[in-house]
C-alpha cells in the first residue's frame, strides 16, 4: 500500500470512529490563519504593552536626572494628563481602522490601550490630590466646585472607573448588552477630556494642543455618526427592496 492509500484510509478511519465528527469545509483554513494572527498579535501586543510605559518611564527618568523643571508637580500633571488624552484618542482610533482596513485583529488592543487611558487618567488625579492638594479633600471639593476646567475633569475621571473596572472579559459576559451601552460613555469622556484640556489652556491663551486634539476627537466621533447613519440608510434601502419584491 503507498504511503498516500494509508493516509486516505487513515483519515477515512478517524472520520468513522464514533464520535468524531469531520471538520466543516475552510475549518483548516480558518485555523491557520487564526494561529498566524496569534503569531503577531503575541509579541504586538507586548510591544504596545511596553511602549505605553514610555510616558511614565520618561517622568520616572526626569525625576532621577533632576529634569522635572522649577514646577516637577505642574510637568507631572500636564504630562499624566495629556497621555491620557493621547491614549483616549488612540483607543477610539481603533473601530474606524479596523472597518477601514479590514484588520480584525486590531480590536484585541482596545482594551489595553483604554486601561492605560485609565492608568494616566489615575497618575493624572492622584498627582492632583496627593502632590498639589495633600489629600485636603475640603479644598478639592472646592476646586471642583469653583473652577469649571477642574470639575468636567473630574466628571470624565469619574466615568472612567466604571469602564475600567468592567473592562474584563467576565464582567462582558455578566452584563452582556448592557456592556456596550456602558463602554459607550468612553465619547461622553472624550468630550469631557477635551473641555478639560481646553479650559485650562485658556487661561494661558495657549490653545494650540487642544484645538488639534479637539480636532482629532470631532473627527473621531463624526466617523461614528456617518457609519451609523450610514447603516440604518442602508438597512431603509434593503427594506425597500424586499417590500417591492413582495409586492410585485
Amino acid at each position: 500500500m503507498s504511503l498516500d492509500t494509508q493516509t486516505l484510509t487513515a483519515a477515512t478511519d478517524r472520520r468513522n470512529r464514533p464520535g468524531v465528527r469531520p471538520a466543516p469545509p475552510g475549518h483548516g483554513g480558518a485555523v491557520r490563519a487564526r494561529s498566524g494572527v496569534d503569531r503577531w498579535i503575541r509579541p504586538a501586543k507586548i510591544g504596545v504593552f511596553v511602549a505605553a510605559l514610555y510616558p511614565l518611564a520618561r517622568i520616572v527618568l526626569f525625576g532621577l536626572t533632576d529634569r522635572l523643571g522649577a514646577n516637577p508637580i505642574e510637568f507631572i500633571t500636564r504630562s499624566t494628563g495629556l497621555w491620557t488624552l493621547v491614549f483616549l484618542c488612540i483607543t477610539l482610533a481603533v473601530t474606524p481602522l479596523r472597518r477601514m482596513t479590514g484588520v480584525n485583529a486590531v480590536i484585541r488592543f482596545r482594551r489595553m490601550l483604554g486601561l492605560y487611558a485609565f492608568f494616566y487618567a489615575t497618575l493624572h488625579f492622584t498627582t492632583y490630590i496627593w502632590f498639589d492638594k495633600w489629600f485636603n479633600v475640603a479644598e478639592v471639593l472646592k476646586d471642583i466646585g469653583k473652577r469649571p476646567f477642574i470639575t468636567v475633569g473630574f466628571a470624565a475621571f469619574v466615568l472612567l472607573i466604571p469602564l475600567a473596572a468592567t473592562s474584563p472579559k467576565a464582567a462582558l459576559r455578566k452584563l452582556g448588552r448592557r456592556w456596550q451601552t456602558l463602554h459607550r460613555a468612553v465619547y461622553a469622556i472624550a468630550v469631557l477630556a477635551i473641555l478639560h484640556f481646553w479650559w485650562m489652556k485658556a487661561g494661558k491663551h495657549d490653545l494650540i494642543l487642544p484645538k488639534l486634539y479637539g480636532a482629532i476627537v470631532i473627527a473621531l466621533l463624526g466617523w461614528r455618526v456617518a457609519f451609523w447613519v450610514g447603516g440604518k440608510l442602508a438597512d431603509r434601502r434593503r427594506m425597500a427592496v424586499v417590500r417591492d419584491r413582495t409586492t410585485r
